[in-house]
């Protein structure tokens, strides 16, 4: 997707972090930014921080675990803009969900957010979006955030398997929404960031009291020591994803071998069905 200038782009937890990041990277390609969060300040400081620098943008509430609430917002943003051209599904949190039935309403809030928040978006807005793009014979793009250590690493711990599940699967609905979309001029990608300076691991501000309210909680040390990096990074690499309709957008180029490992352990297993057929 070559041309953003004058385009529409929702990001949802836009309000802080790599949402804000990327907002700021496509405000600056002169794209109106719709600056979406469940903090309303949040939001609002965001988007009066792009307009302040000459771009437009405007600030919306939204829970996208509330199917209602995202309608909502697709509708609004028909209204006020004819649709968008660029979905970022940014919203995310992470819990300490250790093992026992304690943490199920850890889990059920994570994957509320992680999970269905980008089902909802996906089904309230891609169908829009295709027949926007249909109608103009345009180009528009979809970028889902997953996680490096979440999404595509596994195998230290359940700490917080409930995000790692959420952002596996992000990645396996990302590729298929690839391949749903193929051809229709809407491009997919699924951005894996690594370690970013961010105020996720304090996530569980927002979480609401059916699932158990506010809870206080710090990074697993385990964690320490990784290159952090800034959210405009992250937005930046975003960009590039959505000019070039990459599929994978990745930060933290020299964790590659965690992957490789990963992938090593499952071809291995593949080999060795072969040889021991049972």
């Amino acid at each position: 997707m070559r041309e953003l200038d004058g385009r529409v782009a929702l990001v949802s937890g836009g309000g802080s972090g790599i949402g804000r990041g990327i907002a700021i990277a496509l405000a600056g390609e002169g794209m109106r930014v719709v600056v979406a969060d469940i903090e309303a300040d949040a939001a609002e400081a965001v988007a009066a921080e792009l307009a302040a620098s000459g771009a437009e943008a405007i600030a919306e509430v939204v829970d996208v675990s509330d199917v209602a609430s995202v309608e909502a917002l697709a509708d609004r943003c028909e209204e006020r803009y004819g649709g968008v051209d660029v979905l970022c599904n940014n919203a995310g949190v992470v819990g300490h969900t250790p093992i026992g039935p304690e943490s199920l309403d850890s889990w059920r809030w994570i994957l509320d957010v992680n999970l269905f928040g980008v089902v909802h978006a996906i089904n309230s807005f891609v169908p829009r979006m295709r027949a926007r793009v249909a109608a103009s014979s345009g180009e528009a793009h979809v970028v889902n955030t997953s996680s490096l250590g979440g999404g595509l690493i596994a195998g230290d711990g359940w700490e917080i398997t409930a995000y790692r599940a959420s952002k596996f699967a992000i990645v396996a609905m990302s590729r298929d929404l690839r391949g749903e979309l193929a051809g229709s001029g809407i491009g997919v990608s699924v951005l894996c960031p690594g370690g970013v300076e961010t105020r996720i691991w304090q996530a569980g501000r927002n979480r609401p009291a059916e699932r158990g309210g506010p809870e206080t909680w710090e990074r697993p040390s385990r964690l320490e020591g990784e290159r952090v990096i800034g959210p405009l990074e992250v937005g930046r690499r975003v960009l590039h994803a959505i000019r070039e309709n990459e599929l994978y957008a990745i930060t933290h180029p020299e964790r590659k071998f965690q992957v490789e490992a990963g992938a090593r352990e499952l071809l291995d297993a593949f080999d060795r069905a072969a040889e021991t057929p049972v």
